[in-house]
């Protein structure tokens, strides 16, 4: 044990010894000595305070890394905090360390607590550094020819697939660490479950294996097996096809830079033996890491990106705001067995495979209408593997505001889709027990059966399985109609501010619609396996940049009422009702309202109102070997001037987007403290 010069690598969601920059330069600085500290801040995240699946696996991960740091020779220090600077401190103090470590993260939240942990601890004296350990390349090294961020997805992976260097090869995990002084620093013990969820949780572990070391087993796994089909059978819900590895990636228990070697070694293999297929899965499994990297840099870039959207016109369209609606989709009571299906599935696993994940979201956002954050936050609360920036771009994608996202005006028939993705309907089936006896030409559509099928079947429609809560093409006709009133409303907008109103008609829907009082499942299935001048400051390579944030991301009790986890542990569930009864809103009907109507409300859901909190984004430095810390700052062009007619992106949809050009940008961000 060394008592002096001790180093603190400070865990968060980098939970390995494997491939752990942060880990690797403590060990090898000053004497060596590494004190290992897990800060557990969740108040931290506001609105995103953990859900009960995401916190069992970091009890479990947290568990398994304790091991391999014991046998490693030292041990983790866990923390029980509500401002994780202040335990820093309290931990360097106990301690005498003189360094810090750490791994970066991309969320806005943590951009901002981390450049402050910066500035506060090297004021202190404290050597402080930041390595990357999530990403491939950092958000600031993959820019367009000009030096700005790419706007569509393809543009950006292109850049990341061609870039004049390769990812840094993963990192060995350290032969031994020596331990530093931690005596007069004990632990806190954690509490991630109450009494109620412990029996739910104690599920889990029939299926999953969270831990670093299982992560690399997931990972050989996937590699050795379904791998080399997965260009084939990635789209198949009623079976094993996907590698499972998005737990583990979020938690940081397998890095992405040894999933993208692992992988390309496979494909040169098959390359090698001329197998066209295996490097055709490459590619498409690679896209899939793509699509996580193109999360994190959309929400470096764009740090409001999971609660508004990046494309103006999306403020103007009237959602409906529907709770009724709501927990149908959230039980699986909606009458189409796909989405009933992926939606007890979610409850009883935390776990969706990436296509019913499209399905059901697609459902909430263009046929219900619901606000698509709703859909976003209870994803969050209900995923073993919820991640803010991947959900964030998930759901933005599904609902039209992302330049390359959806069509909004394509609804797909949940129907059709089954077929496509479950075409033998075992895992509707599986999910739905009452339908567990109707007939294959029936599983998808089970209103059309005649009535001798559903008697044999032992089913009765609006009894033990709910009839279609909306119809497709009422659906279609409805969305076709709020579309048209947000052209109203933005074009209204538009012309206000060209008349001299400069803010406008689109202050009202600026303000994200509240979250509903009550998120929580009523339902109880088992689970089961299947321009600021530059701070001139020395900044390392290693350092992360950080955009300007805004306070406001720390003011969300003052703004908006939501779901508040910390006060509601209980889990409160109740058997599936199977009369539920969700009736349409009258208004739903009279979508042609005033302009001045932006959403579409029952009486017992208020909105808020709070100032537009956006902001643009351009970094004004690229210095990879020292250098400064940037202050993000508007660019002197319309940044979201690039947005118009660009269609190389995940699903671009020019046709949509040629309709309505001049509404087709980002928002503009707001320029506020760096420090928070």
């Amino acid at each position: 044990m060394s008592s002096g010069g001790s180093s603190i690598v400070w865990f968060r969601r980098d939970l390995r010894v494997e491939d752990n920059p942060a880990l690797a330069a403590g060990v090898r600085a000053g004497a060596g000595a590494v004190i290992a500290v897990f800060i557990w801040a969740p108040e931290e995240e506001g609105h995103y305070y953990p859900g009960r699946v995401s916190r069992w696996w970091l009890k479990q991960s947290l568990a398994h890394l304790d091991s391999s740091l014991k046998s490693l020779g030292t041990s983790l220090v866990t923390k029980r905090s509500t401002d994780s600077i202040s335990s820093l401190l309290e931990v360097i103090k106990s301690t005498g360390a003189t360094q810090l470590f750490f791994n970066h993260l991309y969320d806005p939240i943590s951009l901002v607590r981390d450049h402050r942990a910066k500035e506060v601890l090297t004021a202190q004296g404290i050597s402080v550094r930041s390595f990357n350990a999530d990403l491939l390349y950092e958000p600031w090294e993959v820019n367009d020819e000009e030096g700005c961020p790419f706007t569509t997805f393809s543009a950006f992976w292109e850049k990341c697939l061609s870039m004049p260097y390769d990812p840094e090869a993963p990192l060995l995990p350290p032969k031994r660490i020596i331990t530093g002084d931690a005596s007069r620093c004990p632990s806190d013990n954690l509490v991630f479950e109450d009494e109620s969820e412990k029996g739910s949780n104690a599920l889990l572990a029939r299926a999953w294996s969270p831990g670093w070391s299982n992560a690399d087993k997931a990972l050989t796994t996937f590699v050795n097996g379904p791998l080399l089909e997965y260009s084939q059978n990635r789209r198949k819900a009623d079976s094993a096809t996907t590698s499972f590895l998005s737990p583990h990636l979020h938690f940081g228990e397998v890095s992405v830079r040894k999933v993208f070697h692992f992988v390309r070694i496979k494909q040169v293999f098959w390359a090698n033996e001329g197998n066209k297929a295996g490097e055709e899965s490459v590619n498409l499994f690679l896209k899939s890491i793509g699509l996580r990297e193109y999360s994190r840099y959309m929400s470096f870039n764009h740090p409001y990106s999971h609660e508004r959207p990046l494309l103006g016109h999306l403020r103007y369209f009237p959602w409906v705001v529907d709770e009724g609606y709501f927990k149908a989709w959230r039980q699986g009571r909606t009458g189409y067995p796909l989405v009933d299906a992926g939606m007890r599935e979610l409850w009883a696993t935390g776990w969706l495979h990436d296509r019913i994940r499209v399905v059901v979201s697609s459902f909430f956002v263009k046929v219900l209408q619901l606000p698509w954050r709703w859909g976003m936050k209870y994803f969050w609360d209900t995923l073993l593997d919820a991640d803010l920036e991947s959900d964030a771009l998930g759901w933005q994608y599904i609902s039209g505001t992302l330049p390359d996202g959806r069509e909004f005006d394509r609804i797909d028939n949940p129907q059709f889709v089954g077929y496509k993705c479950d075409p033998h309907g075992e895992y509707v089936r599986r999910w739905l027990p009452e339908l567990s006896r109707l007939p294959t030409e029936w599983i998808h559509h089970p209103w059309n059966a005649p009535e001798s099928v559903l008697e044999a079947a032992g089913i009765e429609l609006g009894s033990n399985y709910p009839l279609p809560i909306v119809e497709i093409d009422a659906a279609k006709v409805r969305l076709e109609q709020a579309l048209s009133q947000m052209w109203q409303h933005e074009a209204a907008s538009r012309a206000a501010i060209e008349n001299g109103m400069e803010e406008g008609h689109g202050d009202s829907a600026d303000s994200p619609i509240a979250f509903p009082q009550d998120m929580h499942m009523e339902m109880d299935h088992e689970p089961v396996r299947n321009n600021h001048p530059v701070i001139v400051t020395v900044r390392r390579y290693e350092d992360q940049m950080v955009p300007s944030m805004t306070s406001s991301l720390f003011r969300a009790d003052d703004e908006e009422t939501s779901v508040d986890i910390r006060n509601s542990v209980v889990d409160n569930r109740a058997e599936v009702p199977n009369d539920v009864n969700v009736t349409e809103d009258p208004r739903r009907d009279t979508l042609d309202q005033a302009v001045t109507q932006p959403a579409r409300t029952n009486p017992t859901v208020g909105r808020r109102n709070s100032e537009d909190s956006t902001a643009e984004s351009a970094s004004s430095t690229r210095e990879r070997d020292g250098g400064v810390v940037p202050v993000w700052s508007p660019s002197s062009t319309n940044y979201s001037d690039q947005y118009v007619g660009d269609d190389n992106g995940i699903g671009t949809s020019s046709s949509y987007l040629q309709r309505h050009p001049q509404s087709h940008q980002l928002m503009n961000w707001q320029r506020l403290s760096q420090t928070g």
